[in-house]
């Protein structure tokens, strides 16, 4: 199967920096949900929003949503991913602060070019890219640095979903440009969020049968920023840059995420913001410009 693999430009390059920003706040927004219904109810509302929006796009653009019989099988292994992805996320984000959701689910980039040197021709590590991904993290361990150095262990378990959660993440970006040289963005995450909705509400009544749900305007208005948003607009652009640039360039700009859902999460939740953010964003900044530098 030949793989698409052409240089990011300007603008493919603007809206992935546009994605990662607006998934800063994802941590914040899953947070402040999960005080008015429990996580797989939660990713389920989350997924029907979004499925909406993204079959909209297809109606509009007239995009064949009928699956194919070479198909079914892929998608219906990228859908247990992507349960069990989102099920960490969300579960984990419960049991941790959304400052740290935010900084570990954006280990992903590390995840994803791992995956695709194993798999995908033509998207390997280099000297530059692992030196930009280097400095990229330096700027993510700066943010949380001293929170760890604390000995805080209480959210440890949510941590450790969360950053599993960030594998899986790496993993789907890698198995999603593969589908995608085959079938068309907006097919794939329509199937995607219309497969998983049943077994979310199955396992939602399975597992939280006895949670209460309270629809604030707060809470409402976090769902809406995670269905609309995020599972709709973030998710349809970013499927259509992996199906055409390399997945390990594209990924390195998730590591402009945590600095924004560190300051989202201070701005909103008042968790405190640590010291060391500035330098943080600094080494972020030069990390993505030496991993985009390559010809």
């Amino acid at each position: 199967m030949k793989v698409l693999n052409e240089r990011l430009t300007l603008s493919a390059g603007s809206l992935a920096l546009l994605t990662a920003v607006l998934w800063g706040g994802n941590s914040v927004a899953i947070k402040v949900a999960l005080a008015g219904m429990p996580p797989l109810a939660l990713a389920g509302t989350r997924f029907l929003l979004g499925g909406l929006t993204v079959f909209t796009r297809a109606i509009l653009i007239r995009i064949p949503l009928r699956l194919k019989a070479g198909e079914r099988r892929g998608l219906f292994q990228l859908v247990c991913l992507f349960i069990a992805q989102i099920y960490l996320l969300n579960a984990g984000t419960h049991f941790t602060l959304a400052s740290r959701s935010t900084v570990f689910i954006s280990t992903y980039p590390f995840f994803t070019a791992l995956f695709a040197h194993l798999f995908l021709p033509g998207d390997r590590f280099s000297r530059l890219k692992i030196i930009g991904m280097v400095l990229s993290f330096a700027g993510v361990v700066l943010i949380f640095a001293e929170s760890l150095a604390l000995g805080e262990l209480g959210h440890l378990p949510g941590d450790l979903m969360v950053l599993i959660s960030g594998l899986l993440l790496g993993a789907r970006q890698v198995y999603t440009k593969r589908l995608t040289q085959g079938i068309h963005p907006a097919k794939l995450l329509f199937w995607q969020a219309t497969l998983s909705l049943p077994l979310f509400a199955l396992l939602s009544a399975l597992l939280e049968g006895g949670a209460s749900y309270r629809f604030t305007p707060a809470v409402v208005g976090a769902i809406l920023y995670q269905g609309l948003i995020i599972a709709g607009f973030c998710f349809l652009v970013a499927t259509t840059l992996l199906r055409r640039y390399r997945a390990s360039r594209l990924g390195v700009f998730g590591f402009v995420t945590p600095v924004f859902g560190v300051l989202l999460s201070n701005l909103l939740l008042g968790e405190s913001l640590s010291p060391g953010l500035l330098a943080s964003m600094l080494l972020v900044g030069v990390g993505i410009a030496i991993v985009n530098s390559e010809t």
